[in-house]
């Protein structure tokens, strides 16, 4: 599953070593490139410090750092605070039209296949994001874009003009905004992108959770439904996969079905203007399991 800030970075990406040199000429803090960040995370690289710890630059293009700090930045301060694994941010700087953050290391490797006791820890983490923002009514609450297009993400018109299924499917989805509001309610930290490629882990215990770029304010259970559509292309255990599927049933209709119908949008449009008609059916199979 693709990441928001790795869907940016394909259309453009990194250049490290420009970064670290406009970094040090906005900051006149002088970072060492110390290689590109595994997975294919084109917007990411390790840096070292003077001091040689080693960090996380990350660049976001099209943002500014006060949407930033309002917003995912705050999010993840919040948690830490409360002891939750997210990475603190140890630089922030605006470059041109992208915000640039050096962020900590945690460790660990992402979870290429997502097993049951990696599941516990998973619901465990969503759990403890309940309730957090509820001292932070100004961070902004998650945007569906059920009726209207996302910015560069969510389109509706790829699903109305590339087959009948899919066309049906925004239909759907169209039916379905104007049903609920176009914002998530409620008080949780909300990852956005909470898939097993951004849960670090180590001999099987989570050690951190990374990528909080799009982080906001809402519902938790909105990144459990992600994480059903974030298992769904990987080697995962049938077992698993109907565990978390029990879990999103027991979820009320006016939470699973709004959410259900942004992460279907999101991955169908994605999948039509980026990858092979068979990845499109692939999405537009799981879509189908809950429209209704």
């Amino acid at each position: 599953m693709t990441s928001l800030p790795q869907r940016w970075a394909r259309a453009e990406r990194l250049d490290a070593a420009r970064t670290v040199d406009a970094l040090h000429a906005r900051t006149g803090v002088r970072l060492t490139l110390d290689g590109p960040c595994p997975g294919g995370q084109v917007g990411a690289a390790y840096v070292r410090w003077p001091d040689h710890h080693r960090s996380v630059l990350k660049w976001r293009p099209h943002s500014r750092v006060a949407d930033m700090e309002a917003g995912p930045l705050a999010v993840t301060e919040v948690l830490r605070l409360g002891g939750y694994p997210a990475p603190a941010t140890e630089l922030t700087a605006q470059v041109g039209h992208a915000v640039v953050l050096v962020q900590e290391l945690l460790p660990g490797t992402k979870i290429e296949r997502l097993d049951h006791r990696g599941l516990d820890q998973a619901l465990a983490l969503n759990r403890s994001q309940a309730d957090r923002l509820a001292d932070h009514p100004d961070i902004p609450a998650v945007k569906l874009f059920l009726r209207e297009d996302g910015p560069g993400y969510c389109l509706h018109e790829p699903l109305r003009r590339h087959d009948r299924r899919s066309a049906a499917l925004e239909h759907w989805i169209a039916d379905v905004g104007a049903e609920y509001p176009a914002h998530l309610a409620g008080q949780d930290a909300v990852h956005m992108d909470f898939h097993p490629g951004n849960i670090l882990a180590t001999g099987g215990s989570v050690t951190g959770v990374v990528d909080w770029d799009g982080a906001a304010r809402g519902d938790r259970r909105f990144d459990l439904i992600t994480l059903r559509f974030g298992i769904h292309a990987m080697n995962t255990d049938p077992s698993v996969t109907q565990r978390l599927d029990a879990v999103l049933d027991s979820l009320p209709e006016d939470v699973l079905r709004p959410i259900w119908a942004h992460m279907s949008l999101r991955m169908v449009d994605w999948a039509i203007r980026h990858f092979t008609p068979a990845d499109v059916e692939q999405w537009l199979d799981l879509a189908g399991q809950r429209v209704k």
